[in-house]
């Protein structure tokens, strides 16, 4: 019986990390002590991996649940993308003539990362070739399997399973993410894959499974953990940051040029910061000179159908096809925000805003959590 993705326990020394531990050594026991969270992107993403090992699975004859009924994110765009995948994988499939396939399979590769495992969503072996095929759900960035740590550690486990019984000489690895619609392949030679094992990973996994190492901050640190409070990354940002006390005119092309390269990740580094200090502040952390207060938020409506039968009843066309007019839109339609309050004040709400970390001399009242959700249980008696 297949074990639910949701459920399935993941290494410390995880392929999924392996960019940011292979990069940054010790950061790899701080996240470890961290608990999890997970995020609806996380969620849905599990979701299409079951749909994904189902459809692959009946393509292949094996008898599986239909597990849709289940899945939280279902839609459309789900069900075809992993339509794709399943065809995608029938494609591979019937270039050789007897290949072994098998699907979301355990991939132990403890020989080069200390307790190092991960789970190959789809491994083809068939004459000298090994396929390692991985399935991505996100759309926000493309990933490249060229050289990929990830995938050449999913490649090192399927050797383990294999090697033994075919003559590998090739190793393909390919990641599939349908939402973007991006099939990414890099192929090499077996040796040059074992040489990177013996010669860069086993050291490397070494060091951050005992904690060891150098700290090092770099595009790896996004899905770090402990990225908002890491001395190296602060480090990082802040010689960077220098430029921002001289005038742009007195900068040399080859120091705008730097600050173009990594202006993106100091953005990221500062909100996380912002970040941190706000989570921290809403648990009781007082910051000198900061305090939360409630943000803003925007009004909207109690009640579509009512807002379209009432202006309706004024003569006037509440769409902006085919959506319905928004509260701006809508207060210059009708003409004015007394003339809104008027027809429309009995059908719209401000809903509370978010927390925010300001500074100490805004005008805001301090926000009260106990306060905010007692009105949130009064509001939904």
């Amino acid at each position: 019986m297949a074990v639910k993705h949701s459920t399935r326990a993941h290494a410390v020394l995880s392929a999924s990390a392996s960019s940011r531990w292979l990069a940054c050594p010790p950061s790899a026991k701080l996240n470890a002590e961290i608990p999890d969270t997970t995020t609806d992107y996380a969620r849905e993403g599990t979701c299409a991996h079951e749909l994904a090992e189902y459809k692959v699975n009946k393509l292949l004859g094996i008898e599986a649940k239909d597990p849709t009924e289940n899945l939280d994110f279902y839609d459309s765009e789900m069900e075809d993308c992993t339509e794709n995948y399943a065809q995608y994988i029938a494609e591979e499939i019937s270039k050789y003539s007897a290949p072994v396939v098998m699907v979301e399979q355990r991939l132990d590769f403890s020989r080069y990362v200390p307790s190092g495992f991960g789970t190959g969503d789809c491994v083809i072996v068939a004459d000298d070739v090994l396929t390692v095929i991985d399935f991505k759900y996100g759309k926000g960035v493309a990933v490249s399997a060229d050289h990929n740590s990830q995938m050449m550690l999913y490649a090192l486990g399927a050797l383990q399973l294999f090697d033994a019984l075919y003559d590998i000489a090739e190793i393909r690895m390919v990641i599939f993410q349908p939402r973007i619609q991006s099939v990414s392949e890099c192929v090499m030679p077996i040796s040059e894959l074992l040489h990177w094992a013996e010669t860069e990973l086993k050291t490397k996994a070494e060091l951050a499974s005992k904690g060891e190492g150098d700290f090092c901050a770099g595009e790896h640190c996004r899905f770090c953990k402990v990225k908002a409070t890491c001395r190296k990354r602060a480090e990082y940002n802040l010689q960077l940051a220098q430029y921002d006390f001289a005038p742009p005119e007195m900068l040399v092309d080859t120091e705008i040029e730097a600050v173009l390269e990594k202006a993106d990740q100091l953005v990221s580094w500062a909100s996380d910061i912002k970040e941190y200090a706000l989570q921290r502040a809403i648990s009781g952390k007082q910051w000198n000179g900061y305090k939360v207060v409630e943000g803003r938020s925007n009004r909207k409506y109690t009640d579509e159908a009512k807002v379209i039968e009432k202006v309706k009843s004024y003569g006037k066309n509440p769409y902006n096809e085919p959506e319905l007019l928004g509260i701006t839109a809508m207060t210059k339609l009708l003409g004015g925000k007394k003339k809104f309050d008027e027809i429309l004040g009995d059908f719209t709400y401000k809903p509370p805003g978010k927390p925010a970390l300001v500074p100490i001399s805004d005008k805001r009242p301090t926000w009260n959590s106990a306060e905010k959700d007692f009105e949130t249980i009064q509001e939904e008696k």
